[in-house]
Parts: structure tokens; C-alpha cells; sequence
């Protein structure tokens, strides 16, 4: 419940242009997922529009949240597959995948569900006002 919970919200985010979450019904297989699935996990991935920059000012602005190359724990982590889990899979072979360098990987844990929405958002404001800042 919480990750379809946090999959809504990141949905709803202005700085995430795309959410995979199997109950979501933006998902291309919701009913499939749906017919099979008890529940719809908790791995919510998601993409943000600034590429890897952007995505490691995110990941190292989360406060509650931890980073990690391995994802499933009690605790949430993020993971970045584009330079972890898929990082020898070459860079048109991640595209064909869906997998940008914008792309991050959220296991959610038994924190509060309202906590983890905090962090993600000041996560996204401080990543996007880092990237601002940058451009400037």
C-alpha cells in the first residue's frame, strides 16, 4: 500500500516525467499485473527529466532514504540501474529497456509512508534547484 501510495504521488510530481509501478493504471500491464499479483510490490521506478546529474543530486539530497546497489531490505533504498544493476548493459540496450540516466529505483521499506513522500520531495526540489543553480 505504501509503494502505490509514493508511485501516486512521484506520478503527480512536476519533476518526474514517468512512473512504473504494476497498480498504477498508467502501467502498460496494470491488468495483467493486476490478475496475477496479490499486491503490486514495493519497487517503484521512476525517471527524472535532468539525466545522472540530476538523478545523483537526488539521490544524495534524500535524507530518510538510503542509497544502494541492492535493492529489498526493511528499510527504503534508492538505486541509480544505470551505473549499478545495469551498467554493463551497454547504453542503446538501456534505452530499448526504458532504463535512462534519469532513471531511479525506490524499495520501499516500513518507514511512515508520509516521511518517505517528505524526503522524496525536498529530494526533487534540492535536485532541481542544484541543476538550476548549475546551469546558471
Amino acid at each position: 500500500a505504501n509503494a502505490l501510495t509514493i508511485a501516486h504521488h512521484l506520478e503527480a510530481h512536476p519533476r518526474v516525467t514517468k512512473v512504473l509501478y504494476p497498480w498504477l493504471d498508467s502501467h502498460p500491464q496494470a491488468d495483467l499485473a493486476r490478475r496475477q499479483m496479490l499486491g503490486g510490490g514495493t519497487v517503484v521506478t521512476y525517471e527524472i527529466d535532468g539525466g545522472r546529474d540530476e538523478a545523483f543530486a537526488l539521490m544524495n539530497a534524500l535524507q530518510l532514504v538510503d542509497i544502494s546497489n541492492n535493492l529489498g531490505d526493511s528499510k527504503s533504498l534508492a538505486t541509480h540501474p544505470a551505473t549499478t544493476t545495469h551498467m554493463r548493459v551497454g547504453a542503446e540496450e538501456r534505452a530499448r529497456l526504458g532504463i535512462t540516466d534519469g532513471t531511479v529505483r525506490l524499495s520501499v521499506g516500513l518507514e511512515d509512508v508520509e516521511d518517505i513522500i517528505d524526503d522524496l520531495s525536498q529530494a526533487l526540489d534540492a535536485a532541481h534547484a542544484g541543476a538550476a543553480r548549475a546551469a546558471e
